[in-house]
């Protein structure tokens, strides 16, 4: 089974859409979803939906392990990033390169 993280940063509707499509398949898995930010609408989304959303802090993204580790114990084959606001660390394009697949990237010129 293949299985799949989501990293979400608001509304959580192409999440939603995501775990609605692929629920009733027998080769694919959303195992959880992930988002930094805690006033996030996707929560309320993913409660209803029975899937797992859990917070993670800047830090434990952008400087440590963490959200690695958790990746890694979940055994996710591919992260999609939907709608997810912040610049990928580089200690994660490593651990998952080619598995990383951003649906609805942000335009921020000034970065």
């Amino acid at each position: 089974m293949i299985q799949i993280v989501i990293f979400a940063s608001g509304s959580g509707t192409n999440a939603e859409n995501i775990i609605k499509y692929f629920s009733n398949s027998q080769e694919i898995l959303v195992t959880n979803v992930l988002c930094n930010n805690p006033i996030a609408k996707v929560f309320e989304r993913c409660e209803r939906l029975n899937v797992p959303c859990s917070l993670f802090e800047k830090e434990d993204f952008l400087k440590n392990d963490t959200v690695l580790h958790f990746l890694q114990q979940e055994q996710t084959d591919f992260i999609i990033l939907a709608g997810f606001l912040w610049k990928i660390p580089k200690n994660l394009l490593k651990a998952f390169p080619n598995k990383i697949i951003n649906i609805h990237p942000a335009l921020l010129p000034k970065y």
